[in-house]
């Protein structure tokens, strides 16, 4: 009775006796990454865990067009195998936005390149240039040469973004060694989708030393001072660049149209130079 026990519960007791699909319908209810965890139950687990209908159900249901726009093709043999390729960055629309999953959710996740942005003053040589970067997955970057009218504007559809989820849209940037005038005063930023509107100031060198600036070394100069509503902070990425959060807004079904967003510093009319934009990234708030 015993042996007949432990027999019925390697194979997966009851489980076992279920159809696949019915088994991946019940998985597909939990997340990817619960459901990578759950092939450890027993072989019936197993088997739906690998299921081409469970990952097609945690792939975007707009997979097919994503693909149709990569700029290379994407190989894969199963369902699984697709949506973890996807967890790594791929490129779309001629290489000037790239797209990829949250690995453990399944959201969607969109850069946007600087190309794709309005910078105002962009295409004058005196201000910015447009290079090539070796760390970065587009062709070419911004590179603030020096201006002091600062404008960068983006945006992004949200009938691209997954429905029902709430995005933070970050900067995607880095730093010359001779950058400058960037930190005082505070960059103004803002999202705005329909009705909605975030705003926030932040500085993008937070720790800027105006030191070659000659209004910098007059003596008795105060610390510059917090900005009400301050509170992003410049964080590390796994890829070597810089990020800092511009804003959030939630995305509901998709049909709320463009999700503008903008960062300026228009009003200090300081010089400003040696910032680098790879990007704006539009990812689910996790």
């Amino acid at each position: 009775m015993g042996m007949e026990k432990r027999r019925e519960t390697e194979g997966g007791g009851e489980l076992a006796r279920l159809p696949e699909e019915c088994v991946a319908l019940v998985l597909s209810h939990t997340s990817p990454r619960d459901s990578c965890r759950s092939a450890l139950v027993s072989s019936a687990f197993l088997s739906a865990a690998n299921s081409d209908a469970l990952w097609e159900r945690f792939l975007p249901s707009d997979y097919a067009d994503i693909l149709s726009r990569a700029v290379h093709p994407v190989e894969y043999s199963s369902k699984k195998q697709l949506y973890i390729r996807l967890c790594d960055s791929i490129l779309l629309d001629d290489g000037k936005v790239s797209f990829r999953l949250e690995k453990s959710t399944g959201g969607k996740c969109y850069m946007v390149s600087a190309e794709s942005m309005t910078i105002i003053w962009g295409y004058e040589s005196r201000y910015w240039r447009w290079v090539p970067h070796p760390e970065s997955r587009f062709a070419k970057v911004a590179e603030l040469l020096s201006v002091c009218w600062l404008h960068i504007r983006g945006s992004m559809n949200c009938r691209l973004l997954s429905r029902r989820t709430r995005y933070v849209v970050c900067i995607v940037f880095k730093l010359t060694p001779g950058s400058h005038g960037l930190g005082d005063p505070p960059q103004k930023a803002s999202v705005k989708l329909g009705s909605y509107a975030s705003e926030s100031f932040i500085r993008l060198q937070p720790d800027d030393d105006d030191d070659d600036d000659d209004e910098s070394e007059e003596e008795g100069e105060e610390e510059k001072p917090a900005v009400e509503g301050e509170e992003a902070k410049t964080r590390l990425r796994e890829d070597g660049w810089m990020e800092m959060e511009l804003g959030d807004f939630y995305s509901e079904e998709g049909d709320d149209g463009n999700v503008e967003v903008n960062l300026r510093e228009t009003e200090g009319l300081n010089w400003k130079r040696g910032l680098i934009v790879q990007g704006l990234e539009f990812r689910p708030k996790i």
